[in-house]
């Protein structure tokens, strides 16, 4: 027995700065009694993370993508994770799994997994058959080896327990209720770069599946900007498509922003966006951080129709659904919203309830209730 709490590792591949959710979790855990160190990657452009209830550990690599990325990422993880004094190891989806396998093992301590999404079937790992061979091989090797676990939603609950029969619980990433910094005004440099009037705003990772190249084109039939507060690997074709559609003007990139910038920028937002293209299963099955962010900050959204989000919408109606993500379609619902002042004040009036009961301050009691469970304070 020892009078220090035990000191949990999470292992994340992506810069914490800008890691919302991995930021609410560690502080959760941290405010409840836990020693809690994140662990991430380092970047050149890396910003300082601010002070939290938990310290953070960042690591340097030559490769910045690709699988010589992930190699050298995964052998510097270990390694160090080895020097460590660690009481439980989490891995951040897949993309960390092996190395937290590796290290609980020879340390002989408890692992858990945290499958943020279904990575092998995310669109950009589907469409390259090798690469999702590879990535199905990880997770049949390592998931069934992690007992302990949770995930964002009932239905990647219901195929990791087909899959591998372990039964993980579900905690959803759900954001803090607002605060006053989400009714401040962003700052004069953040104020420059937006619209003066109405925009529609898309926050969160610009990568394959989340339907760009038919978002962009949309924008040429609808009279108000779109504002991207994100970036990711299809930054520059995405880029490159503005141009080619003339739309230099009326989209309008603000690149990464901090989650204290997310919360200030969101309410000033006409409607948020939140799609993703079917064609790979994580995508039409994802429940994205984005969607409950706009909720909270009491702004309609136009959203897929999806089974995850329409299973919440039947209880708080705070978005307009789209059956598909072709253009038109996507105008027609943009146009909507800006036109009929009515169905736009009903979506609105629908988040106020919705935020009071999708936060992270209760959501927090069920992540809580699980490292309680795995990982006693007394431990």
């Amino acid at each position: 027995m020892t009078d220090r709490p035990p000191h949990i590792f999470f292992t994340v591949t992506n810069d914490l700065t800008y890691d919302q959710r991995m930021q609410r979790i560690c502080t959760a855990l941290g405010h409840a009694g836990y020693r809690v160190t994140l662990v991430g990657r380092k970047l050149p452009n890396s910003v300082k993370l601010a002070e939290m209830r938990f310290s953070n550990k960042r690591i340097k690599c030559w490769f910045t993508k690709g699988k010589l990325f992930y190699l050298e990422y995964s052998i510097r993880l270990f390694l160090w994770l080895m020097m460590q004094n660690v009481q439980a190891i989490c891995a951040i989806d897949l993309d960390t799994i092996l190395p937290c396998l590796m290290a609980s093992m020879f340390k002989r301590i408890p692992r858990v997994y945290d499958a943020h999404e279904l990575f092998t079937e995310q669109y950009e790992v589907q469409r390259r058959p090798l690469i999702q061979k590879i990535w199905l091989a990880v997770e049949k090797l390592a998931v069934p080896r992690f007992q302990h676990g949770y995930t964002v939603n009932t239905f990647l609950q219901q195929e990791l327990a087909r899959r591998y029969g372990v039964q993980y619980a579900i905690v959803r990433n759900l954001p803090w209720a607002s605060s006053e910094s989400s009714t401040s005004k962003p700052d004069d440099a953040l104020r420059q770069k937006l619209p003066s009037g109405r925009f529609f705003l898309y926050q969160g990772a610009v990568n394959e599946g989340r339907s760009f190249e038919t978002l962009i084109p949309a924008m040429k039939q609808v009279d108000v900007p779109l504002v991207i507060a994100g970036t990711g690997n299809l930054i520059q074709k995405i880029r490159l498509l503005v141009e080619q559609n003339g739309l230099q003007e009326q989209v309008i990139f603000l690149g990464m922003l901090t989650p204290v910038q997310l919360r200030i920028l969101t309410p000033n937002a006409y409607a948020g966006i939140t799609i993703f293209s079917e064609k790979g299963m994580n995508q039409y099955y994802s429940l994205a951080n984005r969607f409950f962010d706009y909720i909270q900050a009491g702004i309609p959204q136009i959203c897929v129709a999806y089974p995850e989000y329409t299973a919440i919408t039947q209880n708080y109606p705070v978005a307009l659904h789209v059956a598909d993500v072709e253009p038109e379609t996507l105008a027609a619902a943009m146009n909507k919203l800006l036109a009929d002042d009515v169905l736009y004040h009903q979506l609105r009036v629908a988040t106020a309830p919705a935020a009071k009961h999708l936060s992270w301050e209760k959501e927090k009691d069920v992540l809580l209730a699980c490292w309680r469970q795995w990982i006693p304070l007394n431990h």
